[in-house]
């Protein structure tokens, strides 16, 4: 079983950035591609961003793809999401993902492990 913490979320005016951390409970954290997915009021999970295990390859929904920046630190057990240029549109609960490739974890009926989520609210 693997836990994750979601952190640095908060209330942001337009145009700030945040980075979003996620700290995985065990040590096998780096058999894992991560990603990160969001879910606004009233509407369904939708993928953000995945990375694989060792780093190097990376992938971005269309809608951020250009302001955002998933990242990795095995040593630490960590994954950040970077979300610049924020806009009110980009309220939603963050949630990490930990799945087997970077490319399942684009799926969110393919996940293994969720986080319990971290809201995040931009206002204009």
């Amino acid at each position: 079983q693997v836990q994750l913490v979601e952190s640095g979320g908060g209330l942001v005016q337009a145009g700030d950035s945040l980075r979003l951390s996620c700290a995985a409970s065990q040590r096998t954290f780096s058999m894992y591609a991560m990603g990160w997915f969001r879910q606004a009021p009233g509407k369904e999970r939708d993928f953000v961003a995945a990375i694989s295990q060792s780093g190097t390859i990376t992938t971005y929904a269309d809608s951020v793809k250009g302001r955002v920046t998933i990242s990795r630190d095995n040593a630490k057990n960590t994954v950040y999401l970077q979300i610049n240029s924020l806009q009110p549109e980009d309220t939603a609960v963050y949630y990490c993902a930990a799945g087997t490739t970077y490319y399942t974890v684009k799926n969110k009926s393919r996940i293994d492990y969720w986080g319990q989520g971290t809201q995040v609210t931009v206002s204009s």
